[in-house]
């Protein structure tokens, strides 16, 4: 997969892409990326890539004219359109299901804006999707887009090393995941619990899917609803919930 991010400020994603499974998906050759500070691109003589709004209003917007260039230049010598990701806090919520989606790509543009927004010339000609990791607002789009690579980047084949560690995530199969314990069994007098150290994996896979139920139930009732539960599935919540005294 190949990453193009349109920035004001490269310079953020370098720790970033040379840690941990990035660095380890560029090595593998599954990763490679390319930092563009699109003020490289304008031709305002005082070198600036944003203006005061129209009609007047707080903060200044970034320009189309060095933002347009930019993704003109990186994308020339390309047969297929990339997907092009602008990083907003208008755009769609981000999800696992999306990231899922964006890793059969082959090619990724992000746009990082700072100031007050765009121009809407750039959302309307430029942009295929527009995403949000929040309802929250930050100083720029750069650490969102360091969100959305990350997770991307880590399901593409071999990143992870386990091809079972990334459907196995929470969010993937439509609930969260299970607890886990290592090492050792005992600490602190907190045990790790009896079926995990019995060798039945039978009886393992049936309690981590029980406790998986449970912990969404707890925590994010929300995805439950949205959730095929099995019969089983529905006789085990109704279990908990009748030991726990719950509704």
């Amino acid at each position: 997969m190949k990453v193009d991010i349109l920035t004001l400020f490269p310079e953020m994603f370098e720790g970033v892409f040379n840690h941990s499974i990035l660095k380890r998906a560029t090595e593998l050759g599954a990763f490679s990326y390319n930092l563009v500070n699109f003020r490289e691109y304008t031709e305002s003589k005082h070198n600036k890539v944003d203006d005061y709004p129209y009609g007047g209003g707080a903060g200044l917007v970034l320009s189309p004219q060095p933002i347009f260039d930019a993704l003109e230049d990186v994308t020339k010598e390309k047969d297929k359109k990339p997907r092009v990701i602008l990083m907003c806090p208008q755009g769609e919520p981000y999800t696992q299901q999306k990231a899922e989606e964006l890793a059969k790509e082959e090619h990724l543009v992000f746009i990082c804006g700072h100031y007050e927004g765009y121009d809407e010339r750039i959302r309307q000609h430029l942009v295929t999707d527009e995403i949000s990791i929040g309802d929250y607002v930050l100083t720029g789009g750069e650490l969102g887009a360091m969100v959305v690579v990350d997770s991307v980047v880590r399901l593409l084949p071999s990143v992870l090393g386990n091809e079972d560690s990334a459907p196995n995530d929470s969010f993937s199969s439509g609930l969260l995941e299970h607890p886990h314990y290592t090492r050792p069994a005992e600490f602190r007098g907190m045990k790790v619990p009896d079926v995990l150290l019995s060798g039945n994996h039978a009886k393992i896979e049936e309690w981590r899917r029980q406790q998986s139920l449970r912990r969404t139930a707890e925590r994010r009732k929300d995805l439950l609803e949205q959730y095929p539960l099995t019969d089983q599935d529905k006789a085990w919540l109704n279990q908990w919930r009748d030991d726990h005294n719950l509704s």
